[in-house]
């Protein structure tokens, strides 16, 4: 038995949750769906490209991966990619992780100077026996593989990094510029689903710090049988409770996808003494009938979601009602 059939039929055993499966929501009985697109925050211009892919046939996989590219070429956006915010030193790292239907993964932390860190997350799963690859293995492996070398902190993000040291204040910012972490789900014609998510992290994290972004089972989960989904927000809170795979493993059960996002976002909320008030948390979620949803802590998230009516983006419902 080759390593990734070990890890797939011994998983969930291992872990001892005691997971009541339940087997009726099985793949063999779903209806044909068509191709889906959905991501967080409003990246109408990502999941066109995405869409653009399974439209005319092509793989889910594809789709995410090229779909992640558009934000993560963006310079504008400085949470993603090129642009992104540095940590407390100044330095701009990525993170970023890629599953496929059959289970297959591939992540990358604290990578610098390579702006398609969704690409080398890939190639991780495609090229090497590992699932994650870190900091500077993780860059030689990337220039290995052909990928350029450049500077990842543009002006902007240099001037706001330098103006943030005259305080140095160190505190999780809601919904900062209404948008962090890209995270992306697809349903193709072949009804199979994949997902990726990539980040630049925290704006001003302590050097060396990861998120949920790149942890599987925490920034993004799939099960090809049920579906996936993707998590955004205080990637330490998303840790704690493995939200990713808890929204699968709720769909699973039996839940919608809305219903599974919102008892996730439940959970972290009544952790005693959780400070839920103060930041952010958000899940999308697609099954493998193509019904899609999400949830959050706070008013401002968002879901774009692209299929055969259109591209739109849909206000996510959330928690936290602020008088």
């Amino acid at each position: 038995m080759n390593r990734r059939s070990f890890i797939k039929n011994t998983g969930v055993a291992s872990l001892g949750i005691g997971l009541n499966i339940d087997k009726t929501f099985s793949s063999s009985n779903q209806k044909d769906v068509d191709p889906i697109v959905i991501a967080t925050w409003d990246v109408k211009n990502a999941t066109k490209k995405a869409w653009k892919v399974i439209s005319k046939n092509g793989s889910s996989l594809d789709a995410v991966e090229l779909g992640c590219m558009v934000e993560e070429a963006n310079k504008n956006g400085q949470s993603v990619g090129i642009g992104g915010l540095p940590d407390r030193e100044g330095n701009v790292t990525l993170d970023a992780c890629i599953m496929d239907h059959q289970g297959n993964c591939g992540s990358v932390v604290y990578l610098k100077d390579i702006k398609h860190a969704i690409s080398v997350a890939r190639l991780v799963m495609e090229k090497t026996p590992h699932v994650m690859l870190a900091g500077d293995g993780a860059k030689k492996f990337a220039l290995s593989m052909g990928f350029q070398q450049e500077n990842l902190l543009t002006e902007k993000s240099k001037n706001d990094w330098i103006k943030w040291k005259e305080s140095e204040q160190y505190k999780p910012i809601i919904n900062i510029e209404n948008h962090d972490t890209i995270g992306m789900l697809a349903i193709d014609k072949n009804k199979n689903i994949s997902g990726g998510c990539t980040t630049s992290g925290l704006a001003y994290k302590m050097q060396g710090r990861v998120g949920d972004s790149p942890i599987i089972g925490s920034g993004l989960f799939i099960d090809n049988e049920i579906g996936g989904a993707v998590a955004t927000g205080l990637g330490e809170e998303v840790m704690k409770t493995i939200g990713s795979f808890l929204v699968v493993e709720l769909m699973r059960q039996g839940y919608s996808p809305d219903e599974a996002c919102k008892t996730a976002i439940e959970r972290i909320i009544k952790k005693p003494g959780s400070d839920y008030k103060n930041f952010q948390v958000g899940y999308i979620a697609l099954n493998k009938k193509g019904e899609t949803g999400s949830h959050a802590i706070q008013r401002g998230f968002s879901m774009t979601k692209y299929d055969k009516t259109g591209n739109f983006n849909i206000d996510s419902p959330y928690f936290h009602k602020q008088g």
